[in-house]
């Protein structure tokens, strides 16, 4: 069995729709939360997943569109946050309301987290990938910091997928990874995409200069010079 994997997306559709093309046939498409937030089409966004039956766990952007922000939330994500609440339908904000916090697929086999296990806002930088990460799973999935990588220890494989809507890895196509369940194989895979349309949207309605600047270049620092652990851009 072959299953997509994809993290923050971020209501950026030009590079979902560029992931959709690119990913081979898989059974199932999981993601590791953060649908919305950041990027100018939430409820396209929604309505492809909808449409392609991707299943998906709750991010804290998801939350911060709902009202929930937690400390030292980042003014210009929730700038966004607050402007995206504004264009969501209610059923749109009840599904994202749905999402549970972590996932278990495959009796256990796969879990998905979006920051770490039990601490869904809690950064998990690839430097920080151990063999302590996994628990019963065989396959932890995480994403938030919208950083590719994959490790693997003899007790599981930790990956994060990278980020569909807005790297942060220097790396500005969109991310993805294609798991093989019954061998634990994954493929991690990068996909150009128009990211000058997502620009161009962000421009359109007046949305913070840092967002096109970060799909640019795949790095998004407001403004800081280096990354650290106890960042709290989010």
């Amino acid at each position: 069995m072959k299953v997509g994997l994809i993290s923050d997306v971020h209501a950026n559709k030009p590079a979902l729709d560029a992931v959709l093309a690119d990913m081979p046939s898989v059974d199932e498409i999981l993601h590791a939360g953060d649908v919305v937030g950041y990027g100018t089409h939430p409820s396209a966004v929604i309505e492809t997943f909808h449409a392609h039956d991707v299943t998906s766990i709750q991010g804290n952007h998801d939350r911060a569109v709902l009202g929930e922000f937690h400390d030292n939330f980042h003014r210009i994500p929730k700038s966004v946050a607050l402007w995206t609440t504004d264009r969501l339908e209610k059923s749109e904000l009840s599904y994202l309301e749905s999402l549970p916090l972590e996932l278990e697929r495959y009796d256990g086999c796969v879990k998905v987290v979006h920051g770490a296990p039990n601490k869904p806002n809690t950064y998990t930088y690839p430097e920080e990938f151990d063999a302590d990460l996994p628990g019963d799973e065989s396959v932890l999935v995480l994403g938030h910091t919208h950083m590719q990588a994959k490790a693997e220890f003899d007790e599981g494989v930790v990956v994060n997928p990278g980020s569909v809507g807005l790297p942060r890895d220097g790396d500005w196509r969109a991310a993805y990874a294609v798991l093989d369940v019954e061998t634990g194989q994954v493929e991690l895979h990068r996909v150009e995409y128009p990211k000058e349309v997502a620009q161009e949207r962000l421009r359109e309605f007046e949305l913070p200069e840092e967002l096109v600047e970060g799909l640019e270049h795949g790095e998004l620092l407001f403004g800081r010079t280096k990354r650290s652990v106890n960042d709290s851009v989010e």
